[in-house]
């Protein structure tokens, strides 16, 4: 049977989650605080960079199952269940700042006029659902209502794919009427026999922060043996490539790059460290994973500092803003971190990246002067440049001209921290070429 949802928050996973249940067959109100956002999600414009998230949302806007409103208090009367993906930003101690949670919390305690199943997508740090059921509880007392932890796994520029094929269903549920309400809103993904993990609220919170620091991890471990490569002659992507032959490790997350950002690893490893702290657990391993990664961001400046002679005076093009390609997202993208350790060693940067400028400009802040100039196309941007410096793995980058970047170029060096390039027709071509983890 078709349900009366309320999501709350129009980010990543809030807009996602909308468009997705709705398009399961549920009537679905997404809320925000930003009436601008809404007017544009209404008139069927997404407000992130997603495959197929344009096409699902007018989709649904058409058949009138999905609206979005800034009015939080009409939308919470009206629903028989409420999804909670507001931000849970880090804190200074890397613990996460839980504000926006319990301000909507506040919100749905008003509002709970018959039972109400509050649903957590947000990442929390675990034991947040049992303290929303102790808040709820106070807040509305003799209301009937049951909290639901039902973290979300979506990658960013895969979120529409994961969201309608995802490998499981996490479902924190102590309720026989909440789980009732949970299989009907998912019924699409039960007929096609989506694996569900039904557990305890704290179990589903932890595997959640337990999935994302593992695949940190991974990326670290890789990260450091391309390390370790470079400097005893190995290529790295022959041992990772037998490495995932052995069925134990499997060859995903064993690429080696500038180290991993976005809104989820680094926020969660932070977090998940900070509730060792909290419960006296030794945590040793992922704090040195975050310690690892900031180190590998820092060590492509200095390594193409090192490949230029000095970068102080002299022009980087730097292909790739977002912290990954397919997407928008520059929040703790290793491009900030290179570009801003380049920007103080006295660099001039030309960038070029085909959805993140904007953002990444946003989250930059004003440069003074010259010393950072976007440009539309990355052969505009190679005009002049000293050294090429790849951050993200965008397709396009894939099939650069580099003919043509030659001609541009003033100097030589590339810098390709993705090995997204042919280190042969580099080198052919007169570039002095260095990737991470291979000669």
């Amino acid at each position: 049977m078709a349900k009366k949802i309320a999501v709350i928050g129009t980010g990543y996973v809030g807009l996602v989650t909308s468009v997705g249940l709705s398009d399961f067959g549920n009537y679905v109100v997404g809320v925000d605080i930003n009436a601008k956002i809404v007017d544009k999600l209404n008139g069927g414009t997404p407000t992130i960079f997603e495959h197929g998230l344009e096409e699902y949302l007018q989709r649904n806007l058409k058949t009138k199952r999905l609206s979005f409103t800034t009015d939080i208090d009409s939308a919470l009367k009206s629903a028989e269940i409420v999804f909670l993906a507001v931000g849970t930003p880090p804190k200074d101690d890397g613990s996460a700042d839980l504000t926006q949670i319990q301000t909507v919390v506040q919100s749905i305690a008003k509002n709970i006029n018959a039972f109400q199943v509050i649903v957590t997508k947000s990442t929390v740090p675990v034991g947040t659902n049992r303290w929303i059921e102790k808040q709820l509880t106070a807040a509305a007392p003799g209301k009937d209502f049951a909290v639901v932890s039902n973290p979300e796994f979506l990658r960013e520029g895969k979120a529409v794919q994961d969201f309608f094929h995802p490998d499981r269903i996490v479902l924190g549920c102590e309720s026989d009427l909440a789980r009732e309400y949970m299989e009907d809103v998912y019924r699409a993904l039960n007929l096609i026999h989506v694996p569900v993990v039904w557990c305890n609220l704290e179990t589903a919170e932890l595997i959640k922060y337990a999935s994302n620091a593992f695949l940190a991890t991974k990326i670290t471990y890789i990260n450091q043996m391309a390390n370790l490569a470079e400097a005893v002659g190995a290529d790295i992507h022959v041992v990772a490539r037998s490495m995932g032959m052995d069925g134990r490790i499997s060859p995903k997350f064993l690429h080696p790059g500038p180290g991993y950002g976005g809104s989820c690893f680094p926020k969660d490893t932070k977090a998940i460290a900070a509730t060792g702290d909290e419960f006296g657990v030794d945590m040793s391993v992922i704090k040195e994973v975050v310690r690892a990664n900031e180190k590998q961001k820092a060590r492509v400046a200095d390594r193409l500092a090192f490949l230029t002679g000095t970068v102080k005076g002299k022009t980087i093009c730097v292909l790739g803003l977002a912290f990954k390609a397919e997407t928008d997202d520059v929040r703790e993208s290793p491009a900030l971190t290179i570009v801003e350790r380049l920007l103080e060693l006295g660099a001039v940067i030309h960038a070029h990246d085909p959805e993140a400028m904007a953002n990444f400009r946003f989250y930059l802040g004003e440069q003074p002067g010259d010393q950072i100039r976007y440009f539309d196309t990355s052969l505009e941007a190679a005009v002049g440049a000293d050294a090429l410096l790849i951050v993200t793995e965008w397709n396009e980058y894939r099939n650069l001209d580099l003919e043509s970047i030659r001609e541009r170029m003033r100097g030589d060096v590339i810098y390709d921290t993705r090995n997204v390039l042919d280190a042969d027709k580099a080198r052919d071509l007169g570039f002095t070429y260095a990737g991470i983890g291979r000669s």
